[in-house]
């Protein structure tokens, strides 16, 4: 994502303009994410009766796609603030560091730490996120969790605190962004 300013003609004079964007996110796939991420959340519950046979304790949220769902997406936006952060470097050089980070927990601890000094949950705590931190290393480990055989992991309980910390989430971002690629 280019976010240099750009030159732009306006009544026949050319002026330069800070890069602007539709609304919060800067990409096209960010609304479809956001759009998805809404419709399960307004999912009817009854749609999901396939898990009451299981027990309260072996059962997942019947929301829990939700939960992977906005995991993806968080996914997403940390290769976008790696590759946003470092586009002076060679791009076979960040294109290198990616794949050799290529999960999100080493892009959020080792690969951060290699370029900015700290990790990412460190990072949001320092900038006065620490519930945002919190939530997102608890999402990651039960996201782990159910991908290994324990899909319960995911609960009613995680799905609400995602929900109820989505604005916060995206401001921790906002800034996080703001600090890190355009300082």
């Amino acid at each position: 994502m280019d976010t240099s300013p750009q030159k732009v003609t306006l009544d026949g004079r050319e002026i330069r303009v800070g890069a602007t964007f539709v609304g919060a996110e800067g990409r096209y796939e960010d609304y479809i994410y956001l759009q998805m991420l809404q419709r399960e959340w307004e999912r009817p519950v009854v749609e999901f009766q396939a898990f009451a046979h299981s027990a309260d304790a072996e059962r997942p949220s019947a929301q829990a796609a939700l939960v992977l769902l906005f995991w993806g997406y968080f996914e997403t936006r940390i290769e976008r603030l790696h590759r946003s952060a470092m586009r002076k470097l060679p791009q076979r050089v960040l294109d290198d560091q990616l794949r050799r980070y290529s999960g999100v927990g080493s892009r959020l601890y080792d690969l951060y730490k290699i370029f900015f000094g700290t990790s990412y949950f460190d990072d949001l705590r320092e900038h006065g996120f620490l519930a945002v931190a919190d939530l997102l290393n608890d999402i990651h480990k039960r996201r782990n969790e159910f991908s290994h055989g324990r899909p319960q992991a995911i609960s009613e309980a995680t799905v609400k605190v995602l929900v109820e910390n989505l604005k916060a989430e995206h401001e921790a971002w906002i800034t996080i962004y703001n600090t890190r690629v355009r300082p």
